[in-house]
């Protein structure tokens, strides 16, 4: 059966409301993708290659099993270079690794060989990650990495020692939020660490149907690059906030001194039911997609733009992840 013409270089749903991005994304950091076997993977990719290329895919009977099958497909292997990714790098395992870091980081807050080991530990992540998913086309140079590595769990490490100094004299729930002041902190180390070629260069403007005005504008790189920061931190913020109210609460009513092997098994719980929420509401925060008004660009790109057409009033890039 020959299935209806989809583009798969666009994601199912329509990306112009948070609704339809958090349905997207929902799918892209689906945790149980983890378990697909390599058998599984590489049916999805001759799947969604075969299809690319006009042949019959009779594996699929419907346009949704073919949509499952590209969802798959992307949870593995890079956009760019369509190679098999890293598992622990992959967004499909954001909701499991995050639920073991966070909760562990959380529990684990008071001493300052902990709060050091699990900083070190969530950066060294962050890192994975960012190395996993790294673009194909302007790869992270070593360097680069490094630097980002070291710079933002340097920044972690220090807010999170400073702050559980101060906190030491505060209410108890104060010191069970700096790990989420560490995370942030570091985010806005890490992030533009990793994107300083955009933010030397500029980012890559097109017109509203994905054409190159062959220009690049560092005012866009700020603007998006700004966006990734806070949609990371809105997605860390949840977990991190409601789970320490909650444990404190408990706390305080005495149920830790009557089960006190429930605490790690609580705020992992706590987090990672949160997580899985959080992670695809808070990437839905933003378009994929960002627009910036042409009058906001620098004036020499906006030459640029306007030479290129002179109606073009909104422009778009790929703010990233």
């Amino acid at each position: 059966m020959s299935l209806p013409k989809v583009d798969l270089t666009k994601p199912q749903y329509d990306q112009s409301t948070y609704l339809n991005r958090a349905k997207h994304f929902f799918l892209v950091t689906n945790p149980l993708n983890v378990f697909a076997t390599n058998d599984e993977l590489e049916r999805a990719k001759r799947i969604v290659h075969d299809y690319r290329a006009g042949k019959d895919v009779p594996e699929c009977k419907s346009v949704e099993e073919l949509w499952a099958a590209k969802y798959l497909y992307d949870s593995a292997f890079h956009p760019e270079t369509g190679e098999k990714m890293i598992l622990f790098g992959r967004m499909s395992a954001q909701v499991p690794m995050n639920t073991l870091i966070t909760g562990l980081m959380m529990t684990f807050y008071k001493t300052t060989p902990a709060v050091v080991f699990w900083q070190w530990a969530n950066q060294t992540f962050n890192a994975l990650v960012n190395y996993t998913n790294r673009s194909g086309s302007t790869p992270l140079s070593t360097t680069q990495l490094a630097s980002s590595y070291v710079m933002a769990t340097g920044g972690a490490l220090g807010t999170a020692l400073t702050l559980n100094r101060l906190a030491k004299n505060m209410r108890p729930i104060y010191g069970r939020l700096v790990p989420l002041a560490a995370v942030a902190a570091a985010n806005c180390i890490n992030i533009p660490m990793m994107r300083n070629n955009e933010l030397k260069d500029g980012i890559l403007l097109t017109d509203e149907n994905n054409n190159s005005l062959e220009c690049q504008s560092k005012t866009a790189a700020v603007q998006g690059i700004s966006s990734v920061v806070l949609s990371r931190i809105g997605m860390a913020c949840p977990g991190m906030i409601l789970t320490p109210v909650a444990v404190q609460y408990l706390t305080n009513k005495g149920f830790f001194k009557r089960y006190p092997w429930a605490n790690t098994p609580i705020q992992l719980g706590l987090v990672g039911a949160i997580l899985i929420f959080a992670t695809p509401l808070g990437c839905a925060l933003f378009s994929q997609t960002a627009s910036i008004n042409v009058s906001s660009l620098e004036p020499e790109i906006q030459e640029k733009v306007k030479a290129k057409n002179s109606d073009l009033q909104v422009v778009y890039y790929n703010k990233g992840l």
